[in-house]
């Protein structure tokens, strides 16, 4: 991704420098580099459904049921919705107070948001935009799920999911099990998919960056490194900050002996770029070095692998509101009110997998207005803000860990 990245960016410099204007130029962007960059992202919207409904289902039910969990469970079920919600408001916040993707020309603007729109048009036509206030909450509802998502109502859609995952979990008989086997069936195909999908990525990151330089020069650089500051400040915020206080005050920890007892499970998360993958290291951290009682640690550290995601929730955030930003899509309250709660639910149902969030942007992208193909714009940049929201994701696991331990024993 990186190589298509600066192939792109650059071949894409040059030919703004030297071809800016030229109907050659548009001519190649039109019949070349724009068909590439769109199905790789039709592509990633294809599998958006099975992904999103099986995922989503799946998170719910492996939080298990709250009746019989118990206090525990109770627990790491508001601990993990209050949590993500922190996150995504400190995300949101920071793009609105530091506003990464203004800064571009109008003119500039104007030509990149036209021919976005026209290739969005073939990616998304029939996304249902949301409404807010109590038309959102009776939206929300879909009375077809099969209707909603042929018509792109991903909240309804998510919604649905949602239900799915309630019901799986209070429903005690072979039956239901079976119907989780088989989600888990659709998830591990749809997971499949998407890593095959994403061996085009840097073929498609160089279309889409020559693209994007090649009609609006270096400012388009200079916009994503100010996005990448953005998201990374964020990240440390939460780190340090927001998990810091919680262990402090929640736990009874010492920040200091928190942060250099998860060491190995941090560079673990860093180098992996894997919740899951960094699964084995974090329980072994959590009983060894956080001295933390094993039947709340393995349980909370399962789920959390899958379903307590806050760097991706606060990613997936700063993600659309820059976007929108950057093609001047005016998103209010009530949208970016939309977008948190999405992100909240994003951060239950999404994979962790390396770029298992792409799937979740690409679709809120869609339905707050915001050209999809924006979703490019990233990706050159993605894998190493990946091995950083992962990170977050992992330290928010063990510090929920510590919080939720709090007052528990080890069984007898």
């Amino acid at each position: 991704m990186l190589a298509g990245f600066v192939a792109g960016a650059t071949t894409g410099l040059v030919a703004h420098v030297f071809l800016a204007g030229d109907p050659r130029l548009d001519t190649f962007i039109r019949y070349v580099t724009t068909p590439v960059g769109q199905v790789f992202l039709r592509l990633l919207f294809m599998l958006v459904i099975p992904l999103l409904v099986s995922a989503l289902a799946l998170g719910v039910t492996g939080l298990g049921d709250v009746r019989e969990l118990g206090r525990i469970g109770l627990k790491t079920l508001v601990y993990t919705v209050s949590v993500s919600a922190v996150a995504v408001l400190l995300g949101v916040g920071l793009v609105n107070l530091l506003q990464p993707g203004a800064g571009m020309t109008e003119s500039k603007r104007q030509v990149l948001l036209q021919r976005a729109q026209q290739a969005g048009a073939t990616l998304s036509s029939s996304t249902t935009t949301p409404k807010a206030g109590f038309d959102l909450l009776v939206q929300m509802v879909p009375d077809n799920p099969v209707r909603a998502a042929s018509n792109g109502d991903m909240l309804g859609v998510m919604v649905f999911a949602l239900f799915l995952g309630i019901g799986l979990s209070l429903t005690r008989t072979d039956a239901a099990r079976r119907l989780q086997d088989a989600l888990e069936g659709l998830y591990d195909v749809s997971m499949r998919l998407i890593g095959l999908v994403i061996q085009l990525a840097p073929y498609a990151v160089a279309a889409l960056l020559f693209n994007l330089t090649a009609q609006i020069g270096g400012d388009a650089l200079t916009l994503l490194a100010r996005y990448v500051g953005v998201v990374v400040l964020a990240l440390a915020i939460h780190q340090f900050v927001v998990y810091g206080v919680l262990v402090k005050f929640l736990g009874g920890m010492s920040p200091r002996a928190f942060f250099t007892g998860i060491e190995d499970a941090m560079l673990m998360a860093f180098s992996t770029a894997s919740s899951n993958a960094t699964l084995p290291t974090a329980l072994k951290v959590a009983e060894e070095k956080l001295k933390l009682p094993p039947h709340v640690s393995r349980f909370v550290l399962t789920i959390g692998s899958t379903a307590n995601q806050n760097g991706t929730a606060l990613f997936e955030g700063v993600t659309v509101l820059f976007l929108a930003q950057f093609y001047g899509v005016e998103l209010g309250f009530a949208r970016q009110l939309i977008v948190v709660s999405i992100c909240v639910l994003g951060g239950i149902g999404t994979a962790g997998v390396p770029a298992g969030s792409l799937p979740v942007v690409a679709l809120i992208l869609g339905m707050v207005g915001v050209p999809p193909e924006g979703i490019g714009i990233i990706l050159g940049v993605d894998r190493f803000l990946d091995m950083c929201r992962t990170t977050l994701n992992v330290s928010g696991d063990l510090a929920a860990a510590v919080v939720i331990s709090r007052g528990e024993r080890s069984p007898a």
